[in-house]
């Protein structure tokens, strides 16, 4: 679904106003513009950078660096799966391979329907209990093919 740029344009206006004399407000702004429309558009950069008297590569590299920051619009339901060592020492990478044959998509992409987005991350915190994952926030451990199975299931029906 393609936004309409006078609707990004007015609502990332209010956005900015609301935030305006706040001290570093480059971080609360592209939260509150994601929150508003779901991602960040990416034709709302330009338009922030301007009005915080940044270069646009300084708002861009914001948005990279960040990696919940997202440029398109996500699923109803966001897998994030653990890239990091540990958990690729416990099976990540095959379990990263199975998830996105099984979904029929790669990083960063949303199935078909719209129901799941896959996203990489780099580090849970349950390296004890590797592979881990996020699932719409939900942070679960010991993720094996059978558990992502149970997974998908659940966040599909």
């Amino acid at each position: 679904m393609r936004l309409d740029e006078a609707e990004v344009h007015a609502r990332v206006d209010d956005i900015l106003d609301a935030h305006e004399g706040l001290e570093g407000p480059l971080l609360p702004i592209l939260h509150a513009v994601q929150e508003a429309f779901g991602h960040v558009p990416l034709d709302s950069l330009p338009r922030i950078a301007e009005r915080l008297n940044l270069s646009r590569a300084e708002v861009h590299g914001v948005m990279s660096f960040y990696h919940d920051f997202r440029t398109r619009p996500h699923g109803r339901h966001v897998l994030k799966l653990c890239r990091a060592e540990a958990c690729q020492a416990m099976g990540g990478d095959r379990l990263a391979e199975a998830t996105q044959a099984r979904l029929g998509i790669g990083w960063h992409q949303t199935t078909a329907d719209g129901g799941v987005t896959l996203e990489p991350v780099f580090c849970l915190g349950l390296c004890a209990c590797g592979p881990a994952a996020l699932v719409d926030g939900r942070v679960v451990g010991r993720v094996d093919e059978a558990r992502l199975e149970r997974i998908l299931e659940e966040v599909r029906a």
